[in-house]
């Protein structure tokens, strides 16, 4: 009928409210949404229908006693209880059915209660504002709102909604409980893997660690056995002043020799021998350079030495402190001390190298230490090369300069010794001849008697008278005998003479034989007491002569 009021209720896809129509005249009227409030128990009110003839009583969800008992909870997963957030067991809202959503106030899932089809009868304010009673009883008797299929469908459609809203909030939760548990096993395998990598890390620390550990361990061992090499080596090179030194003494001394021994009576040896002292000289010259340059070279492969094993004291510090860091987060587990958020630091990246450039590095440095070891170990072989080529070509030119002093004093001593004797026999002629030149002398001495007893004749005779003085035979023989006498005295006196120039001669010659035995004594002296008794042992250590 045109007048009478048709109601009819359709949700709006806008609002939550309903449109009132009658005849061609839709009025919206807002239709508060759904909803709980915050901190509300399972007894809480809700904001129903409007209040019908100006009543004040308020309109309740209906009673679910019976059904409590049926939700019981499922949320049985023993979680920790930073994550647990079970329905039940919330600290802050115990034994409740709901919880806390979003209400999106756009649409409405249910009614508080059925809307009358005639735009007259519905409500054109807020459920919870009092509103003009304009349903009296008997208007209501009059004009029924709904029929009984109305009311069996509006039950089955709570029925459904209930159905729904509860096998979706089912789902929620075992989905939430199965999430809880696969994000914990998730969680946990993840953080067992972390441990396990972090283990596998630390071995690997370790093994490099050990080795670079072992690496330096070598290479003090071969700084060690270099710096003794070396000491050894520069020993040796002080030492060679002492074999130049004895052998230029040997020199200065042989310059000392007097007259005779001056001169090289034997060239061709006294030329080796002279040759061998100069060659010697030469030789240790030689021998110093050689050390000198290989102490050189021992220092500068001192310093790669160094260098390579501060490398690895650096390397082996640095692997030790990561491998305390990364066994403090190996033992770090979800109750520990210390533990803290550091928000942001995930997408800060402190790393400088991978795996790949880590294991070279370490690599690196022990190839780097190794080839600076076998270099060492060269440069040490090439020292005691040195050292025997050195020593032995010393040794050798020693004693050959040894064995020709020794045969030059052996010589000198056979001169000696021939001098000596020519000098004892030069000695002994002399004695003879001075006897001699006493028998001459007394020989003529001896004359003397017979020729003034000649002479005492002849002038005695002379005294005879007259015919007395006759040349007889006695006056022949007197005077023979004068001049026989005479003749005797003068060739005894020539042998004199010559006795005594022969005399001097041997004296002369005593004079010539004990100074050059005095030459040779004092070469002797010089060859064999100071240059050999400066020579009796090699000036250098055992230890270098032996290797």
């Amino acid at each position: 009928m045109p007048g009478d009021l048709l109601t009819a209720s359709f949700p709006c896809d806008a609002c939550r409210c309903a449109k009132i129509y009658s005849g061609n005249e839709a009025v919206p009227i807002f239709r508060p949404p759904k909803m709980e409030y915050l901190g509300h128990t399972q007894t809480a009110t809700y904001m129903t229908g409007p209040r019908l003839g100006g009543s004040n009583t308020q309109t309740f969800l209906p009673s679910i006693s019976t059904m409590q008992a049926s939700y019981k909870a499922n949320d049985t997963y023993p979680a920790p209880s930073p994550l647990r957030r079970s329905l039940t067991t919330l600290p802050w809202r115990p034994s409740t059915y709901y919880q806390t959503a979003r209400v999106n106030p756009s649409s409405a899932l249910v009614r508080s209660m059925p809307e009358p089809f005639s735009a007259r009868n519905q409500l054109s304010e807020l459920d919870n504002v009092k509103v003009p009673s304009v349903f009296a009883a008997a208007r209501n008797a009059m004009y029924t709102r709904f029929s009984p299929n109305d009311w069996a469908n509006s039950n089955q459609s709570n029925y459904l909604v209930s159905d729904k809203t509860r096998s979706a909030a089912e789902r929620l939760r075992f989905d939430t409980v199965r999430l809880c548990r696969e994000t914990d096993d998730k969680t946990k395998r993840t953080q067992s893997d972390v441990g396990k990598r972090l283990g596998e890390r630390i071995g690997d620390i370790s093994f490099w660690k050990t080795e670079v550990n072992h690496e330096t361990d070598n290479m003090m061992t071969e700084i060690g056995a270099l710096n003794e090499a070396k000491r050894i080596l520069e020993k040796a090179l002080q030492e060679t002043e002492n074999p130049l030194h004895i052998s230029q003494e040997c020199l200065y001394h042989r310059e000392k020799r007097q007259g005779i021994d001056l001169v090289h009576d034997n060239p061709e040896k006294e030329l080796i021998r002279v040759r061998h002292l100069f060659i010697y000289i030469d030789i240790i010259k030689r021998c110093q350079d050689k050390m000198r340059n290989t102490v050189e070279r021992a220092n500068v492969q001192l310093g790669l030495n160094r260098a390579a094993q501060h490398e690895l004291e650096k390397d082996e510090g640095d692997k030790f402190n990561a491998l305390n860091l990364d066994n403090s987060c190996h033992q770090m587990r979800n109750n520990s001390r210390g533990l803290s958020f550091h928000n942001g630091i995930a997408r800060v990246d402190h790393t400088v190298s991978v795996p790949e450039s880590w294991a070279k590095f370490s690599n690196d440095n022990i190839q780097r230490s190794q080839s600076e070891r076998a270099a060492s170990r060269q440069m040490r072989n090439e020292i005691e090369s040195v050292l025997n080529s050195c020593a032995n070509e010393m040794w050798q030119e020693w004693n050959n300069v040894n064995v020709n002093l020794t045969k030059r004093c052996q010589e000198s001593t056979d001169a000696r010794n021939r001098l000596q004797t020519h000098l004892s026999k030069v000695l002994q002629e002399i004695f003879d001849m001075e006897k001699n030149i006493e028998l001459i002398k007394k020989a003529i001495q001896d004359k003397e008697q017979p020729m003034q007893v000649a002479h005492s004749r002849l002038e005695t005779r002379t005294h005879r008278p007259n015919v007395e003085l006759c040349r007889d035979p006695v006056q022949h023989r007197l005077v023979s005998e004068v001049q026989e006498i005479t003749e005797t005295v003068e060739s005894l006196q020539m042998k004199l003479r010559m006795a005594e120039n022969a005399l001097q001669e041997l004296l002369r010659t005593k004079a010539a034989l004990e100074q050059d035995l005095a030459i040779k004594n004092n070469s002797i002296f010089i060859d064999r007491e100071k240059c050999l008794g400066m020579r009796k042992t090699f000036p250098m250590s055992p230890r270098i002569v032996s290797v």
